[in-house]
């Protein structure tokens, strides 16, 4: 196995979101808790080992940033029903986070923790990276719900920062 690439922190939390988007989909899916989900994505993913079975690697890939994953994760289960509270708030009435489909609901609710938690991440970057998220997933309007639910979310959360461009 090669070395990865060098990637810069920016490039290393990105790619620590989309893993945490997937773990997160997997995790809903298994109902495995946080700390297994992170400890088997550690082990058997994030290393590139875990696609040996399939005949791929992730030897070109950017190593995620393993803590911020593992915040991520964790800091969705360990406040989900607040997040969904929040998408809930944010979605068109009628709707609820229950609703969505499960990937969708996954980049939301990680986003929106992102929003809640981590104030050292500019509110502009954390809606940017979970739109790109959302268009690695889907074609159609699933990234402009994503814009514009965390657009509202981040008004309400960070309102000294919505403002600004």
């Amino acid at each position: 196995m090669t070395d990865k690439p060098k990637a810069s922190a920016a490039q290393r939390r990105s790619a620590a979101r989309f893993s945490a988007i997937q773990a997160l989909y997997q995790a809903e899916l298994s109902q495995l808790s946080a700390g297994d989900i992170v400890r088997e994505y550690s082990d058997f993913r994030l290393d590139g080992e875990g696609g040996r079975d399939l005949d791929i690697t992730n030897d070109d890939l950017i190593d995620p940033d393993r803590g911020f994953f593992a915040d991520l994760v964790q800091g969705v289960a360990a406040r989900m029903v607040d997040i969904d509270a929040l998408i809930d708030g944010a979605l068109e009435k009628g709707w609820t986070t229950k609703r969505l489909e499960t990937v969708l609901r996954s980049i939301m609710r990680a986003g929106t923790y992102e929003l809640m938690a981590r104030e050292d991440v500019p509110m502009r970057v954390v809606i940017t990276e979970y739109v790109d998220a959302a268009h690695s997933f889907f074609d159609e309007n699933e990234p402009k719900l994503v814009n514009a639910v965390l657009d509202r979310i981040g008004k309400t959360l960070r309102p000294g920062e919505a403002g600004k461009n």
